[in-house]
């Protein structure tokens, strides 16, 4: 994309950067692409963000949503440069020390670490949510249903079940206790979560990926941190998290745990449709791969009285996560 190519190479030709070398940065499961840029004469370092808005990107978002974690006294990346209409960015870097990087290398610091992302979010949810769209029942049941659209039918053909799924989890969804509202960032977990040892309190932790926030249950973000798609966070590590969210927050423990276990269930079954959509459809086996985590922490979920009305549905329903199911959704 020589067009865009050249675009790019304008945009930073107009910064403080113009001089700085560009070296590549691991993306994500989107079509956003990031360079690193580094000042040879001063050492300084920052990111480019490339988000083609003709691909579907549109960095609006990203730029609400960090300026409001900012305004927080949180660490999202500070933005240096902006072209929203070309979908360009240059943001603060705020280095390599992802929490499932520093985790292994450090086990040490795997609490601390913990700790102080769940301390992000409590902050977080003391500050008025802005104006976003609702992470509602309508939007939610949507998403786990791509459990039934994608994940089922990649193996079994068909999406049985799915109409009974929809009727019996709206209902769950819809007689879960009212809380007030926050912003849930929807992707909080130790791959978008960096370590600043150098900064004090909450600011220790970086805030990456957030740019699809919306408004929605305070419990969303503790499972999407504590029930990670991608690690094993241990089970006593969870259970203090959850605690100590409640020591803060002066949530109705019962009320608190019940929706922690039905998010989990939706956030779970969303992310096993994702994963073997990414898997059949875009060519990404590597997503295939991590569906059995999130189906023993959908089992583990399942398991709550609150879910009662759909676990043994969902479990009939749903084919298990075989080594020979797993190859189906690996062939487009």
């Amino acid at each position: 994309m020589p067009d865009r190519s050249n675009a790019i190479d304008r945009f930073i030709s107009g910064t403080d950067w113009a001089h700085a070398r560009r070296a590549p940065l691991a993306g994500d499961a989107s079509n956003r692409r990031y360079e690193r840029l580094s000042d040879p004469a001063s050492g300084r370092t920052a990111v480019l963000m490339d988000a083609p808005p003709e691909k579907g990107e549109d960095v609006r978002p990203f730029l609400h949503i960090a300026r409001h974690l900012s305004a927080a006294g949180l660490s999202a990346p500070r933005i240096l440069a902006e072209d929203t209409d070309r979908g360009i960015l240059l943001i603060e870097d705020l280095g390599d020390d992802l929490f499932a990087r520093v985790i292994p290398a450090h086990p040490e610091l795997e609490e601390t670490l913990y700790a102080t992302a769940t301390d992000v979010l409590l902050a977080l949810h003391r500050v008025p949510a802005p104006e976003l769209a609702p992470y509602d029942a309508d939007r939610m049941t949507e998403l786990a249903a791509l459990a039934f659209t994608k994940y089922r039918v990649g193996i079994a053909g068909d999406n049985a079940g799915e109409d009974d799924f929809r009727a019996g989890f709206r209902t769950i969804l819809d007689t879960l206790a009212p809380c007030t509202p926050v912003l849930i960032q929807r992707d909080y977990h130790a791959e978008n979560l960096l370590w600043l040892p150098d900064r004090q309190g909450v600011a220790r932790v970086g805030l990456l990926d957030f740019q699809d926030a919306m408004i929605g249950h305070p419990a969303y973000d503790l499972v999407s941190l504590l029930q990670d798609a991608r690690r094993d966070v241990p089970e006593a590590i969870e259970a203090k998290m959850i605690a100590r969210y409640l020591h803060g927050s002066g949530l109705d423990d019962s009320d608190f745990e019940t929706a922690y276990a039905v998010l989990g269930a939706q956030r779970n079954l969303r992310i096993i449709g994702v994963f073997a959509r990414l898997g059949r459809e875009y060519g990404k086996p590597h997503y295939v791969d991590l569906i059995p985590r999130v189906w023993g922490l959908l089992q583990r979920d399942l398991a709550h009285p609150g879910l009662t009305g759909i676990a043994p549905m969902l479990q009939s329903a749903l084919p298990e996560p075989t080594p020979a199911n797993l190859s189906l959704l690996k062939t487009a």
